[in-house]
């Protein structure tokens, strides 16, 4: 299993566990920088410490703060938002260039519903 793969099966199952999704944003709002095949994507994370990780040893993120968003105003708010934007969820982005997998939002919802009816 790539390293992106096991941190997005680590958001899934943490996000599931806790009803949480940590965003990161500045006084300009949330960061949807442009991904290396052209699509935007907004970065979130399964808990504030990896979060805080992306924030305090990247560069690009310095002056950003996490922040807490429940998983029902996710789900109500953010998955319709993105999807009108034409963004994907960028999923527990990690390490120097704050990389991993990024997804449909639907798609995230979804994987996350599944996972909650077992936890």
């Amino acid at each position: 299993m790539s390293i992106a793969a096991a941190h997005t099966s680590a958001f899934y199952h943490e996000v599931a566990r806790s009803g949480v999704v940590w965003g990161i944003r500045d006084e300009a709002g949330f960061p949807a920088p442009l991904g290396f095949d052209g699509a935007r994507a907004m970065p979130f994370w399964s808990s504030e410490s990896r979060a805080l990780k992306v924030v305090q040893n990247l560069p690009a993120y310095v002056g950003f703060t996490p922040v807490a968003i429940e998983w029902s105003i996710f789900c109500e708010r953010w998955v319709p938002g993105l999807t009108q934007d034409g963004l994907l969820v960028g999923v527990n982005w990690s390490g120097q260039t704050a990389s991993g997998y990024d997804i449909q939002p639907l798609n995230v919802q979804r994987n996350i519903e599944a996972l909650r009816k077992y936890t």
